[in-house]
């Protein structure tokens, strides 16, 4: 049977696990770490105490059809999220990240056959640390989210975040109440007779509030490389991040200019799903008032329709320019950077941090919508 063997920059070791039915291989570290292990990743026998303190140089699979995990394998790279730092660094922390995925699948007793396709291949290219992998682990252990997982998107923003879900949640419920109160505080006694833009705010928030948590949520990139024949623009966006203030993780990295890429890309689906909700709300609500127009002959003298183009492309305006930030900021830094790190160990408190920042935000958005709004002229204040 065939054995793999690798070595570093150090000492060359070489060794030898012979199993008559299991496939082996073996990772040489600069410390003189060998681990042996099936083609399956399901053994592992660890002959050093320091291997969670080295790094791997190569990683390979003898009797896998050839596949391996080592960084210029068949899927490395994907996603062009780094060419911000120095390659040797870079290649030292996926090195790392290899060996703690490992770890994590010999304690868990997993293989990497049983992984999606695309959070296999960033495995195999070293851009997703042992944390990562742990996190899908304690995932799967609930109902919801392991059918959450399923899908490419929630996969990317839960094993960034596993209280995504819950963030999402908090904004859906919370926009129905901060809207309304805040077109109360806007309007004052105006609100009666203001009650169809109110309607029409109200509704597009509730849509909009799904995308504003989606969009600039910060993710785990699990994108497959571009093509070689690709734009340069194509690939600068595809190596953006999701939020332009996340956490790069051990193995990736972001330019300046992929980060602020981060927030024109955001701004430009944030302006489509901005515009378009818009208008689906004003068209709710001025097929209501012709409604109550036909029925009460008092109503229609009071009522008129609002302009659905012109309020839709403000809409989407305001979404690009003042939206965009505001989450982009609140996701990247308040949440990520700043209360996670404080109250991770404590997630009833975490959550509870997170429902009151985003109440006051959804709040604060739907007072400057309506200061916006008669700014640029497309809702008049009336007499």
């Amino acid at each position: 049977m065939a054995i793999a063997s690798f070595s570093t920059r150090s000492t060359q070791l070489f060794s030898h696990y012979n199993h008559p039915s299991l496939p082996t291989c073996t990772i040489t570290t600069r410390h003189g770490t060998l681990i042996f292990f099936s083609s399956k990743l399901k053994h592992c026998t660890f002959t050093s105490t320091h291997f969670l303190h080295s790094t791997a140089s190569a990683i390979s699979s003898v009797g896998d059809g050839g596949r391996s995990l080592g960084s210029d394998g068949g899927s490395g790279g994907g996603g062009g999220g780094g060419g911000g730092s120095g390659g040797g660094d870079e290649e030292e922390e996926r090195d790392r990240n290899r060996e703690e995925v490992m770890v994590a699948l010999a304690e868990a007793s997993r293989s990497l056959e049983s992984f999606p396709a695309d959070l296999a291949a960033a495995v195999r290219a070293g851009r997703v640390p042992g944390s990562i992998v742990r996190r899908f682990f304690q995932l799967e252990e609930s109902v919801v989210l392991r059918w959450l997982l399923k899908f490419g998107g929630f996969r990317e923003r839960l094993l960034a975040d596993e209280l995504f879900l819950a963030k999402l949640i908090i904004e859906c419920v919370v926009v129905i109440f901060t809207k309304a109160a805040a077109e109360l505080e806007c309007r004052k006694e105006k609100f009666t007779k203001e009650l169809d833009f109110v309607v029409a705010n109200v509704v597009t928030g509730i849509v909009t509030g799904f995308v504003l948590v989606w969009f600039p949520a910060p993710t785990v990139s699990l994108k497959l490389p571009l093509a070689v024949s690709a734009g340069p623009i194509a690939k600068l966006f595809c190596g953006c991040p999701d939020n332009a203030f996340q956490v790069a993780l051990p193995g990736t990295s972001y330019t300046l200019l992929q980060r602020i890429g981060a927030i024109v890309r955001n701004g430009a689906k944030l302006f489509v799903v901005g515009t378009g909700a818009s208008l689906v709300g004003i068209s709710i609500t001025n097929a209501l008032i012709n409604v109550q127009k036909a029925v009460n002959k008092t109503f229609a003298a009071e009522a008129e329709n609002l302009p659905i183009i012109s309020t839709s492309a403000a809409y989407g305006v305001y979404m690009v320019v003042i939206s965009n930030l505001r989450y982009q900021v609140l996701a990247g830094i308040i949440e990520q950077r700043i209360l996670e790190p404080l109250l991770h160990r404590n997630k009833l408190i975490l959550t509870a941090a997170y429902f009151t920042v985003r109440t006051a935000n959804t709040y604060w958005g739907s007072l400057l919508w309506v200061d916006f709004a008669r700014w640029v002229g497309v809702q008049k204040i009336k007499d």
